[in-house]
């Protein structure tokens, strides 16, 4: 296959350039900026528009087994495909949770017979995310958990955590955070100050996530183990974690699209698609956060789709769940730093398809000789206003509804196979 007339966005190479792009056998056999190829290809013309390695989301909640009314490993590999994923990195805050290889097995069968895009799961760090006993990583890691993570039921217990640290960084297993103080962070709706006073929420102070990543990091020097914090939403944080890239620590650090693109004041008349977890910040949060992505120090962005039903979300701001859907709005919700002038399409992929995938240790997430051709053809330039109802997720929660969009996906090829597109 050749892709032709493209809008190359090399990710590691950090530019972009007009050329082709040519794929055999699944793989990347190619890539030129000069004279179009000659031979027997199937062509597929990128008319001008922008192509680009496949996004690697990690943080994707399905709702199998025991929600999947709510998503389902085919709706989700839907909704991926239509979103420029290629693969999803699936969290283990499953009912009952993903701690067994039996039920880490149960999940990869699922995934393969259903999803349209490749699925890496990850494994619970404690059993049944409960923070009391580890699980066992070698048997879950042998049985493919790609990391290791309790999601947002942060482990409380430092001993035990410092142990599933040790244990983890002597096979060198991946362990995924959440830096948020569970004791204040209980309860909260929002973040502490004045809007939140305003509006009588119950608040939580920025500090909570500081005091957590403090803890987590010193743990992480302590043992040596490698560490990603899922989400890093304060400014506070930020200088802790310098300091810790500094000392040459093996950490990373990702942030959600919702706190890089939305702040506080969308909660304003308490439309519950807003409440996330953690809180949406303040705007000066959200504007250093964006910041760290251009400069690097935060590495991934990640759309932490969660999806919720209707009863679960159509109650008092206060009682509704956390989460929102996002693997379809993931693109055009980042392509609004693009538009805004604050972080260059390169390294906007860099952080959603290159830099998870090193982590990860994948082949994908670069344009390369000999990479997995996962690849997106996109136009960053497409207005619309989007309606929730068209959304491939079964759960619709998107607090970009109704929002003016301006990027969408054009085509989605996984192995050099098209699985969404005209002609998919």
């Amino acid at each position: 296959m050749a892709f032709l007339n493209a809008r190359l966005i090399d990710p590691e190479a950090e530019d972009e350039a007009r050329g082709h792009l040519l794929v055999e056998n699944g793989v990347i056999a190619g890539v030129e900026t000069g004279a179009a190829p000659t031979g027997d290809f199937t062509v597929f013309d990128c008319g001008g528009k922008c192509l680009a390695p496949g996004i690697v989301d990690i943080g994707v909640k399905v709702s199998e087994p025991g929600e999947r009314h709510k998503e389902s490993f085919r709706s989700a590999g839907r909704a991926a495909a239509a979103g420029g994923v290629t693969t999803m990195v699936t969290r283990p805050d499953t009912t009952p949770a993903i701690d067994t290889p039996e039920t880490l097995e149960f999940v990869m069968r699922r995934a393969n017979d259903a999803a349209a895009v490749r699925v890496l799961p990850m494994a619970a760090l404690t059993k049944g995310r409960q923070g009391r006993e580890m699980v066992e990583i070698s048997f879950l890691r042998d049985a493919g958990a790609v990391a290791f993570t309790d999601c947002d039921a942060v482990v409380e217990s430092t001993k035990v955590l410092s142990r599933c640290l040790t244990y983890a960084g002597a096979l060198g297993a991946l362990v995924i955070a959440h830096p948020q103080d569970p004791g204040l962070s209980a309860g909260a709706a929002a973040t502490s100050g004045k809007f939140a006073s305003l509006k009588g929420l119950p608040g939580v102070s920025p500090m909570a996530e500081r005091m957590a990543l403090d803890r987590d990091l010193a743990l992480v020097e302590m043992t040596g183990a490698k560490y990603h914090a899922d989400q890093i939403t304060t400014a506070r944080a930020l200088p802790r974690l310098e300091r810790a890239h500094d000392k040459g620590l093996d950490i990373t650090a990702g942030v959600s699209i919702h706190h890089l693109t939305l702040n506080e004041i969308d909660v304003g008349d308490y439309r519950t698609f807003f409440k996330v977890k953690p809180p949406l910040r303040a705007e000066d949060d959200r504007l250093a956060v964006v910041e760290a992505v251009a400069s690097g120090l935060i590495d991934i962005i990640s759309s932490m789709h969660t999806p919720q039903d209707e009863e679960s979300k159509r109650l008092p701001f206060e009682e509704a769940a956390s989460g929102a859907v996002a693997l379809e709005t993931l693109l055009p919700a980042a392509l609004r730093l693009w538009h805004a002038g604050q972080i260059g399409l390169p390294r906007l992929f860099r952080a959603m398809t290159l830099n998870p995938a090193r982590r990860l240790g994948l082949d994908g997430g670069r344009l390369r000789r000999g990479a997995p051709a996962d690849l997106i053809v996109f136009d960053p330039d497409v207005p619309y206003i989007l309606d929730r109802t068209t959304l491939q997720s079964k759960s619709k929660n998107t607090p970009f509804d109704g929002a003016r969009m301006q990027g969408r996906v054009i085509a989605t090829f996984v192995g050099g196979r098209q699985v969404f597109g005209a002609a998919a």
